[in-house]
C-alpha cells in the first residue's frame, strides 16, 4: 500500500483477483494490500471472473454478517464460489454452513448441547491425554519430525471422533477424502470425495441406526424420533460438515500456530514465562491467522453500506484476514500482541453461523500448544523456515508439512 495509491470501495475499473496466495502463511498475500485500503467494501473478480463485493471493515462485517439479507444457501442460483472445487459442489446438500433459518435454526439446535463452554470444559481432561499420548509417541520416535501427521492432524482429529462416535479406526480414509474436499486438484476429486464420504457417513448412521453407541450421531439416532425425527439424508449431510470441519480447521491452527510461535520467538518466550497469557494469546492468533479466509454470502436484497448498493443477487465475501486486520479496531494490525483484546475478531464469523465449534476448538489449542512447548522446550523447524510448504489461497489455510526437531 503508497501514498498514491487510489482504490475506493466501489471501484470497478480494477476489482483484485480474489483469493489470492500468500506469501508468507501467516500474513495476507501483499496483494490484497489494495483492499485494505477499500474499506469497508472493495470489489473483487473471482476464479470465474464474476465480479463481487469483499466486506473488507471490521465494523461492517460484524453488521452484514448478522443481517438476514445476506443468504448462506449455496444451491441458490448465482451463488458465488472461491475456486472451481467450491463450484463444482455447490448443488450438494450442506449442512449448517449452507442453509439458511429456519432449517439452519434447527440443525443448530440438535448439535449445540455438544460444543458448549460448559461441554468443552469437561472434555479438556479427554484433549489432555490425547494430547499426552501423540506426543508420547513422537518423542519416542525421536527427532526430526513432521508435526502436522504426527501431531497437529491427530490430536482435534481423535478429539471429534470421540464426539461424534465415529471410528478413529477409519481416520485414514476420511482424512484422505476430507483433503480432497477441499484441495483436490481437479472438481471431479472434490465431487467423488464428497460422494465417498457421504456413503461412509450413511453406512455408519445405518449401523447406529440397528444399534446405537456411544456419540453424537447416536444420540441423534436414538433420542430424534416421530415429529423429531431426523431425515437420513439432512442427518449424512450434518455428519460430513461436523467431521470434516471438526478435524481439519484446529488441525490446521496447531500447525499454523507453532509455526508462527517458532518464527516470533520472543512472543513465544512470553507465553512460556506467563502461561497466563495463553488464552489471550489463543485469540490473537485466530485474529491474525485467520484460516477460513473468504466466508460467502449472496444479498437477496439490495443493502446500503456506506454510500455502496450491494444488489440483490450479488455475490459477497467476507475476507477474514483483512476484516481481522482493521487499523481502526487493532492497532499495529500486523504485529503480535497477547496483551491486545482481540476476542471481536471474525476469524469465527459472527451472527447466527458463527462457527458451532469455537470453544471446542480454544480448548484444543491451549492444549496442544502448551503442551507441546512445556514437553519440547527445545522445538525448532528441521529446515529453513522458507522451505516449509503451506497451503495455497483457495483453501484453508495452513501447513502442508511441519518438520520440527528438538
Amino acid at each position: 500500500m503508497t501514498d498514491t495509491d487510489t482504490t475506493t470501495a466501489g471501484d470497478t475499473t480494477a476489482p483484485v483477483a480474489f483469493p489470492q496466495d500468500r506469501t508468507c502463511p501467516y500474513h495476507p498475500p501483499a496483494g490484497y494490500d489494495p483492499l485494505r485500503a477499500a474499506r469497508p467494501l472493495a470489489r473483487i473478480t473471482l476464479f470465474d471472473g464474476r465480479p463481487a463485493w469483499l466486506v473488507t471493515g471490521h465494523a461492517a462485517a460484524r453488521r452484514l454478517l448478522a443481517d438476514r439479507r445476506l443468504s448462506t444457501d449455496r444451491t441458490r442460483d448465482g451463488f458465488p464460489a472461491t475456486s472451481a472445487r467450491l463450484a463444482a459442489v455447490r448443488d450438494r446438500r450442506t449442512a449448517l454452513l449452507g442453509v439458511d433459518d429456519p432449517e439452519h435454526r434447527l440443525q443448530r439446535r440438535m448439535v449445540l448441547p455438544e460444543f458448549t463452554l460448559k461441554r468443552a470444559a469437561a472434555l479438556r481432561p479427554r484433549i489432555q491425554r490425547i494430547v499426552d499420548e501423540r506426543l508420547d509417541a513422537m518423542i519416542t520416535q525421536g527427532p526430526p519430525a513432521e508435526l502436522v501427521t504426527a501431531f497437529a492432524l491427530p490430536v482435534p482429529s481423535m478429539v471429534i471422533c470421540a464426539l461424534l462416535g465415529v471410528p478413529y479406526a477409519d481416520h485414514d480414509f476420511f482424512e484422505e477424502q476430507s483433503r480432497l474436499l477441499l484441495r483436490g486438484p481437479r472438481p471431479a476429486d472434490t465431487q467423488e470425495a464428497r460422494g465417498r464420504l457421504e456413503a461412509y457417513l450413511g453406512g455408519l448412521i445405518d449401523r447406529k441406526r440397528a444399534a446405537p453407541g456411544e456419540g453424537l450421531l447416536d444420540d441423534l439416532v436414538r433420542h430424534r424420533t416421530g415429529e423429531d425425527a431426523v431425515d437420513r439424508e439432512d442427518l449424512v449431510a450434518l455428519a460430513v460438515i461436523l467431521l470434516v470441519a471438526g478435524h481439519e480447521t484446529t488441525a490446521n491452527m496447531i500447525s499454523l500456530g507453532t509455526y508462527t510461535l517458532l518464527r516470533n520467538p520472543r512472543r513465544l518466550t512470553e507465553l512460556r514465562e506467563d502461561p497466563s497469557l495463553l488464552p489471550g494469546a489463543v485469540e490473537e492468533l485466530m485474529r491474525v491467522l485467520s484460516i477460513a479466509d473468504g466466508l460467502l454470502r449472496m444479498a437477496t436484497e439490495d443493502i446500503e453500506v456506506d454510500g455502496q448498493t450491494i444488489r440483490a443477487g450479488d455475490g459477497v465475501v467476507f475476507s477474514t484476514s483483512v476484516i481481522n486486520r482493521d487499523e481502526s479496531v487493532y492497532p499495529d494490525p500486523d504485529v503480535l500482541d497477547w496483551h491486545r483484546p482481540a476476542r471481536h475478531h471474525v476469524a469465527f464469523g459472527f451472527g447466527i453461523h458463527q462457527c458451532l465449534g469455537q470453544n471446542l476448538a480454544r480448548a484444543e489449542m491451549e492444549i496442544a500448544l502448551r503442551t507441546l512447548f512445556d514437553r519440547l522446550p527445545s522445538l525448532r523447524l528441521a529446515v529453513p523456515a522458507q522451505e516449509v510448504p503451506f497451503k495455497p489461497g483457495d483453501t484453508i489455510q495452513g501447513m502442508l508439512e511441519l518438520p520440527v526437531a528438538w
